[in-house]
């Protein structure tokens, strides 16, 4: 595949695909006194898992709270640290992640106390990852969410990894690639940049 930059630029989302898919869980459970585990949310929703229901204008109310701390702790996915530093050099790492401009400096901290490499860090404070991946011309995505996944892929014309979890196996097109861990990302990478 080739760029109209000096190197291929990726796109890359923070929260499930960086981080551990569960990582919030715990903080959640704590909140709520349940026993949720990552099995128990197939959609992307964590209240859809609830045992009762719970109010959505508390539950923001606590998640904006709460979220600097959570994001400060969040659990780094397997191998995620190893294959970025790899991919460091030979590609532009651009991170587009839904969290809001107010966790920047707490985003940024993270990534240096974790070793995660970056050339830029963009929250958009939504799920529309559409006009910054425009934006920036990244040629490959990679991503946790199902919608993201497909608009992305559908837009762009563009290859989305989609980093699989319960909450997100609905079907997909062809140029939306699931794949399991970091490491089967690599080997995609490698087999196709």
């Amino acid at each position: 595949m080739t760029s109209s930059k000096n190197k291929p630029r990726f796109g890359i989302d923070i929260d499930g695909t960086v981080t551990t898919p569960d990582t919030l869980i715990p903080h959640i459970n704590k909140r709520y006194n349940t026993n949720i585990v990552l099995d128990d949310v197939i959609e992307y929703d964590f209240l859809c898992a609830f045992p009762q229901p719970v109010d959505r204008n508390e539950f923001s109310r606590w998640f904006k709270e709460n979220e600097a701390h959570m994001y400060s702790v969040s659990d780094i996915a397997k191998d995620a640290q190893f294959i970025l530093n790899t991919w460091q050099h030979d590609y532009e790492l651009y991170y587009i992640s839904a969290r809001d401009a107010d966790v920047y400096h707490i985003t940024q901290k993270w990534f240096e106390e974790n070793k995660v490499p970056f050339h830029h860090i963009e929250l958009i404070g939504n799920h529309d990852k559409l006009s910054a991946a425009k934006k920036y011309n990244v040629d490959v995505f990679f991503e946790d969410k199902h919608d993201n996944a497909v608009m992305l892929a559908e837009e762009l014309k563009i290859p989305v990894l989609l980093f699989d979890t319960p909450y997100n196996r609905k079907p997909i097109p062809s140029n939306v690639v699931r794949i399991n861990n970091w490491l089967e990302a690599n080997q995609w990478i490698k087999n196709n940049f």
